[in-house]
C-alpha cells in the first residue's frame, strides 16, 4: 500500500493461526512461537544479533498473537526497505528455535502471564473470553497457562510451525513509501522459500446459553473490574457495522451514554468502554469499567438501562451521525502510519479474503439506520443473553445474577 506522504515503510507477515487453533495440551504454543522467532537464524545466531539488525536503522519492530492470527512487523526509514524485508524474511523463514532460549523463554512467557493476571484492566478481556465460551480453544488466554508454557517442548514447537507457517496461510503486506512493482519483486526475493502445503484449521466454537452467566475471579483490591455484554455477530455478519455503531453510542467516546451516566453522573468509575469484537467465527458486544467497589451493583444497573433504552426510544438522527463521524475520524487518524496500513489491509485479505478500503468501510457505517439498532437491540438484550465477567473482592456469584435482569 504505497503512501507518498511518508517517509517510513512498513513490512508485515501475517499467519492465520492462533490461540483458536491450539490443543489444550499446548495451550499457549502459537504465543510461544512468537517469542522464539526472536532469538537466532543461521545469520543472526544470537538474540542480541536479530535485534541489532534492525536497531541499527532506528527501526521499530515487534510481533504479535491473538485468537485468528500471529504477525512479525519491521518499520524503518524507507531507505532501509531491504533491512526491514531482510530481517522480517530471516526470521520467519530461518528461526532455528534453540533450545536453550526455549528453557529461558518459558520464564519470560510466565512473566507476561503474572503481569495480565495481575492487571485486572487488562485481564478482565481474558476472563470475558472464558465467560462465554468457557474450556475451548476460544476461550483459552492467548499466553497459555503457567502449566501449558511449563510442558512446551521443542518438538511441539517445531511440528507447530510445520503445521501453520504455509504459504496459503500467510500474508506479507507492505505500506508506505514504495514503489510497488519493486516492492512485490523484492518480496518475492526475499520469500522465495516460504514452506508450502495446507495448514490445519481451527475447531469449530460452540456458543450455548439459556440463561445469564456470571463469574468471578477473586482479587482482594479497591476497584473492581467488570464486563457485561452479550453475544454478538462474526466479521462475515451484514450487521457487524450496526453493532460497531451502537458500541460507540453506548461507551465509545467520552461523550458516550455509559460514559455520562456511569464516570460523571454517578462519579462511579475512571474508565467506562463498550466495544464490539468481531473475529471469523465468534462475536460479542461488551462494556468494561473499573468501579468503585461499593457502587458494582449501581453500575451495573445503569449499564442495563441503558442496553435497554436501545430497545426502547430510537437513536436520534444527531446521536446516529456524531457516532458514525466518530468512527470516521478515529479510523482516518488510526490509519496514517505505515504500519497501522499494513495491519488494516493484511488482516483483511488474512481473514475475510478481501480487501475494503477505507471509502468502502465508512458507506456501510452510513447505511446504519437508527431502526437498525433497535432491531438489534430488541434481539441482544433480553435476560438469557446477558454476560457478566467480575475482578474484585466478591465471592458470591448468585449476588450478581440477581440483578442481571431488564425487569427492574
Amino acid at each position: 500500500m504505497p503512501q507518498k506522504e511518508t517517509k517510513a515503510t512498513t513490512v508485515l507477515v501475517m499467519v492465520k493461526t492462533g490461540s483458536k487453533y491450539e490443543e489444550r495440551e499446548t495451550s499457549g504454543i502459537s504465543h510461544f512461537l512468537e517469542h522464539m522467532l526472536f532469538k537466532g537464524t543461521e545469520k543472526n545466531k544470537e538474540p542480541k544479533d536479530v535485534a541489532e539488525q534492525l536497531d541499527k536503522v532506528g527501526g521499530d519492530y515487534n510481533a504479535f498473537t491473538g485468537e485468528e492470527y500471529t504477525g512479525y512487523y519491521a518499520k524503518v526509514d524507507m531507505m532501509h526497505f531491504d533491512v526491514a524485508l531482510d530481517w522480517v524474511s530471516d526470521i520467519f523463514l530461518n528461526s532455528k528455535i534453540p533450545a536453550k532460549e526455549i528453557e529461558k523463554e518459558r520464564g519470560v512467557i510466565i512473566e507476561e502471564i503474572n503481569m495480565y493476571t495481575d492487571n485486572p484492566m487488562m485481564y478482565i478481556d481474558e476472563l470475558w473470553k472464558k465467560v462465554l465460551y468457557g474450556d475451548q480453544p476460544a476461550g483459552w488466554d492467548v499466553a497459555g497457562t503457567k502449566k501449558t508454557v511449563s510442558s512446551i517442548k521443542r518438538n511441539d514447537i517445531l511440528k507447530y510451525i510445520n503445521s501453520q507457517y504455509a504459504a496459503k496461510n500467510t500474508v506479507i503486506c507492505v505500506a508506505g513509501n514504495i514503489k510497488e512493482k519493486e516492492a512485490i519483486e523484492k518480496v518475492k526475493k526475499y520469500f522465495n522459500n516460504i514452506k508450502l502445503g495446507v495448514a490445519k484449521g481451527k475447531p469449530e466454537v460452540t456458543e450455548k446459553q439459556s440463561e445469564p452467566q456470571v463469574d468471578i475471579s477473586y482479587k482482594k483490591m479497591n476497584q473492581a473490574n467488570l464486563a457485561l455484554g452479550v453475544r454478538g455477530v462474526d466479521t462475515f455478519h451484514p450487521d457487524k457495522y450496526i453493532y460497531e455503531v451502537m458500541a460507540v453510542i453506548l461507551g465509545g467516546m467520552m461523550s458516550s451514554r455509559l460514559f455520562i451516566e456511569v464516570r460523571e453522573k454517578l462519579g462511579a468509575a475512571y474508565y467506562v468502554r463498550t466495544y464490539n469484537n468481531s473475529d471469523t467465527d465468534t462475536g460479542s458486544l461488551v462494556t468494561l469499567a473499573g468501579v468503585d467497589n461499593n457502587k458494582i451493583e449501581k453500575v451495573i444497573e445503569t449499564v442495563l438501562r441503558e442496553y435497554k433504552k436501545l430497545c426502547k426510544v430510537k437513536v436520534s438522527d444527531k446521536e446516529l451521525k456524531k457516532a458514525k463521524d466518530y468512527i470516521k475520524g478515529k479510523m482516518v487518524l488510526g490509519l496514517e502510519s505505515s504500519d497501522a496500513q499494513a495491519s488494516f489491509y493484511g488482516s483483511q485479505e488474512l481473514l475475510k479474503n478481501e480487501i475494503l478500503t477505507i471509502d468502502e468501510l465508512f458507506k456501510k457505517i452510513e447505511k446504519v439506520k437508527a431502526s437498525d439498532i433497535m432491531r438489534v437491540a430488541k434481539d441482544i438484550f433480553k435476560d438469557e443473553k446477558l454476560n457478566l465477567a467480575i475482578i474484585g473482592p466478591y465471592k458470591d456469584k448468585e449476588q450478581f445474577k440477581k440483578i442481571l435482569s431488564f425487569k427492574k
